[in-house]
């Protein structure tokens, strides 16, 4: 066998074989929680009964994490075992959107030695940090007062299970249990154990997806990527939701496209509708994640992902010079003083998450 035909059929199997462990981990981590009893689902319930406790949880946690995708599958996996009700989860999805930007403005730090390139790429990452702020800024007060959110997300859910939606999952839970039946034999059906196990899982799955899927995907779009991606913002909106489906990750696909601004051939107009798609790509993680659980309010939590980064390219498209023009700015800001990224990075995505949840609980 040809080594390359090799190699692509071993990161095939690979691939289904993290995905059946990402499958695992959820379901793991589900039945994990619902072991701990009423009294941790009360201490759970308590930490997130506050919108803005969960609005910064879902920052600070994806940040430290740097992947949106880990924190929704995890919102999903509490609502599905009771521990969190939807109303409850939807502020950290809502925070996620906004940790899952700390890596392509991490990124463009690598930049920073070299000025003219560094300008372009810091407001190019800072571009998406800008979006995913106005973002929240706009709904979290709108969902607060009218649960939007939640309404939309539940419709959609019911829409979904009438459809016939629901029962693709029981494949899943069919193909899972074993190993998660096998896992709490081994554990003694302890919990806690069981949680980390999960969390260990949920992880490495979601670590290894990312990279065996980048093999499979980035190489071979590379050049289409770079000469056709941006020719317009319906094109570039489109496979940036394509790109990000296809490698679960909407860090990996922003992240590429911070190093091309920084050559200065795309601008931030032709760039902004890409990040846009990714950010509707990376909600198809938490879908699946629910499609494990069989269970209709973890459905409408992972659809309540979708219509939050909906509703926000809608509202927001119309200004959408007004983020761009933030970065720029911000971008000026930086190329002054070296130290305004790190201090910028630091306090958005870690100092202000921590502070609001300290005193907000």
């Amino acid at each position: 066998m040809n080594p390359k035909t090799f190699s692509y059929i071993f990161r095939i199997v690979l691939l289904l074989s993290l995905l059946y462990l990402f499958f695992v981990s959820i379901a793991l981590m589900s039945a994990s929680i619902k072991m701990f009893g009423k009294g941790f689902a009360e201490q759970l319930l308590a930490t997130t009964s506050s919108p803005f406790v969960g609005l910064f949880i879902g920052i600070l946690a994806t940040s430290l994490v740097q992947s949106s995708s880990t924190t929704t599958s995890m919102t999903v996996a509490l609502v599905a075992s009771g521990a969190i009700e939807l109303q409850g989860a939807i502020p950290i999805i809502m925070g996620a959107n906004v940790g899952t930007s700390v890596t392509n403005t991490l990124v463009a730090l690598a930049h920073i030695t070299r000025a003219g390139e560094f300008k372009k790429a810091f407001a190019a990452a800072t571009m998406h940090d800008f979006f995913n702020l106005i973002a929240i800024i706009v709904l979290f007060p709108l969902n607060y007062v009218t649960n939007v959110l939640e309404i939309l997300a539940k419709f959609l859910s019911g829409l979904f299970q009438a459809a016939g939606g629901l029962k693709f999952a029981n494949p899943l839970k069919m193909a899972t249990a074993p190993a998660v039946d096998l896992i709490k034999q081994i554990v003694s059906a302890s919990g806690w154990i069981m949680l980390i196990i999960a969390v260990v899982f949920l992880l490495i799955s979601l670590r290894y997806i990312v990279v065996t899927l980048k093999a499979l995907v980035i190489g071979r779009v590379e050049t289409f990527f770079n000469e056709t991606l941006f020719k317009n913002a319906f094109r570039s909106f489109v496979i940036g939701l394509i790109l990000t489906v296809m490698v679960q990750s909407s860090s990996i696909t922003t992240s590429l496209a911070v190093p091309l601004a920084s050559t200065g051939i795309f601008s931030l107009r032709q760039i902004f509708p890409y990040t846009l798609g990714a950010n509707i790509g990376t909600t198809i993680t938490a879908i699946l994640a629910s499609m494990v659980t069989a269970n209709p309010i973890a459905v409408a939590t992972a659809f309540a992902h979708l219509m939050f980064n909906m509703l926000g390219i809608i509202l927001i498209w119309p200004v959408k010079e007004f983020p761009i023009w933030l970065a720029e700015k911000l971008a000026d800001l930086a190329i002054k003083n070296r130290l305004i990224p790190l201090v910028y990075i630091v306090c958005v995505f870690f100092i202000i998450p921590v502070t609001f949840i300290f005193f907000l609980r």
